[in-house]
């Protein structure tokens, strides 16, 4: 596993990306990240993933670079031209 509050500070610190943890049962197992609004750029949607694909792999999980992003590109052309 990966230390979840290590990737939250990495994210921040590095980034300038702030996610929240959760809390009640989830505490400890998930994120929460806001995406609403003006959050919802495409600009800031690439820029979360490819800081937490790079946050990730420095943390040794294994993943093929580049590929969050090129998936998220992707379902941006498909909704363009779809």
């Amino acid at each position: 596993g990966v230390d979840g509050e290590m990737v939250r500070a990495m994210l921040l610190h590095q980034f300038g990306i702030e996610i929240a943890s959760s809390f009640g049962p989830l505490a400890g197992q998930i994120w929460r990240i806001g995406t609403m609004g003006y959050s919802c750029r495409q600009t800031n949607i690439l820029h979360l993933l490819g800081a937490l694909e790079a946050v990730l792999l420095r943390n040794g999980v294994k993943l093929p670079a580049g590929e969050a992003v090129r998936a998220a590109l992707d379902a941006y052309e498909e909704a363009r031209v779809g």
